[in-house]
C-alpha cells in the first residue's frame, strides 16, 4: 500500500502565518513537502516541522512563471496560500492574489497536480475593496486553469503569531485608548489550526473537487465584541472610541505608512464596512468546517494560550485579575 511519503505536496506561501500551520499538519500525515518561497534562506525554521528530509525549501516568486513552473515539477498536489494585507512595491494585490494565483494554477495544470487555493470570505469581483476584487479574480483564474480545484475562503484567522489578535493586544498594552472602526461589523474568527486541518483533509481527498468552502469559527461576533474579548484576555482596560468610516479613512491615509501594529490602509478600512461571515448557501451545501467533520475552536478557548504575554503580570496573572 502506498504511503503519503510517496506524495509530493508543493506549498506556495508556506512560510507565512497559515503556511507554517499547513506544513506542520501535512508533516504529521507523512507527506513530502516542498515549500516555495521568495526568500528560502529565511524559511529554514520550517524543516524541524517534519522528519529529516521531509521538508524541502525552494525559491520561487509568483511574478516569475519560470520559477513557479520549476517549483511544481513532479508535484502530486499544489497549495497556494500566498496573499498580502497591504501593497508595497511590486507586491500589489493584482500581481500577487490575481495574476500570481493564475500562474500557480497554470503550472499545477501543466503537471497534472491537484490544486488547493486559499482565498478569503468577502472575495467579490464587485467589491469596493481592491483586496477583495483581487481575491475574486484569483479564484476565477484558478478555476479556469484547474476546474477540479478546491478553494477555501476563511474568515479572519487567529492564532499564535497572527496579525489580528496580537495586534490589538499590543495596541492595548501601549495605549489607554483604542479607536474602534466598524464596531458593528460582524466577523466569524476562525482558528488557524482548523483551517490548516481543512487544507490537509483536502490533500487527503476528503474535500469536494471544484467546490468553494467558507471557513468560520463557532461564533459570529461584532468587531467590538472581538476587541473586548482580546483586551479582557490580555487584562487590559483601554477605552474603545468609535471612529466613523470617513474619519478612519482620513486616519488611514497617514497610517498606511506606519510600521507594525500601527499600520492601517484605506483599503483595510473599506473591508471593515462589510460583514465577514460564512454564507447561508455554504452552510446549506455543507461547504464549511463542520461539513468536513471539523469542530471549530473558539477565540475564547485558544487566544488565552498565547495572549497571556500581553498581561501586566504575564502568564502568572489570572484572566480578569
Amino acid at each position: 500500500m502506498a504511503s503519503n511519503l510517496d506524495t509530493l505536496v508543493t506549498i506556495f506561501g508556506g512560510s507565512g502565518f497559515l503556511g507554517r500551520n499547513v506544513v506542520r499538519a501535512l508533516c504529521k500525515r507523512d507527506y513530502r513537502i516542498r515549500v516555495a518561497v521568495r526568500r528560502p534562506e529565511l524559511a529554514g525554521y520550517l524543516q524541524p516541522s517534519g522528519k529529516v528530509g521531509q521538508v524541502h525549501i525552494v525559491q520561487a516568486n509568483l511574478r516569475y512563471p519560470a520559477s513557479v513552473e520549476a517549483a511544481v515539477r513532479d508535484s502530486d498536489a499544489v497549495i497556494n496560500l500566498v496573499g498580502i494585507l497591504a501593497e508595497g512595491g511590486g507586491q500589489t494585490f493584482d500581481a500577487v492574489q490575481a495574476k500570481g494565483a493564475e500562474t500557480v494554477a497554470k503550472a499545477a495544470a501543466a503537471v497534472g497536480a491537484r490544486m488547493i487555493h486559499v482565498s478569503a470570505i468577502g472575495a467579490d469581483a464587485e467589491s469596493p475593496s481592491r483586496y477583495a476584487r483581487a481575491k475574486a479574480a484569483g479564484e476565477a483564474a484558478v478555476m479556469a486553469a484547474v476546474p477540479s480545484a478546491t478553494i477555501f475562503r476563511p474568515s479572519v484567522m487567529f492564532g499564535p503569531e497572527d496579525q489580528f489578535t496580537n495586534r490589538f493586544a499590543a495596541l492595548a498594552r501601549l495605549s489607554p485608548v483604542l479607536p474602534l472602526i466598524g464596531g458593528s461589523t460582524r466577523m466569524q474568527p476562525v482558528y488557524v489550526g482548523d483551517v490548516a486541518t481543512a487544507i490537509a483533509d483536502a490533500v487527503d481527498g476528503k474535500a469536494k473537487a471544484g467546490a468553494t468552502y467558507e471557513l468560520g469559527g463557532p461564533e459570529v461576533l461584532t468587531m467590538r465584541e472581538i476587541i473586548e474579548a482580546i483586551v479582557k484576555i490580555a487584562n487590559r482596560k483601554p477605552m474603545l472610541v468609535p471612529l466613523s468610516f470617513g474619519l478612519a479613512r482620513l486616519q488611514a491615509a497617514f497610517l498606511q505608512f506606519a510600521p507594525g501594529a500601527l499600520k492601517l490602509t484605506p483599503d483595510q478600512v473599506t473591508l471593515l464596512e462589510r460583514d465577514n461571515v460564512v454564507s447561508d448557501a455554504a452552510k446549506a451545501a455543507g461547504l464549511t468546517l463542520e461539513g468536513l467533520g471539523i469542530t471549530p475552536d473558539s477565540l475564547e478557548a485558544i487566544a488565552p494560550q498565547y495572549l497571556w504575554r500581553f498581561r501586566p503580570a504575564g502568564q502568572f496573572q489570572r484572566n480578569g485579575a
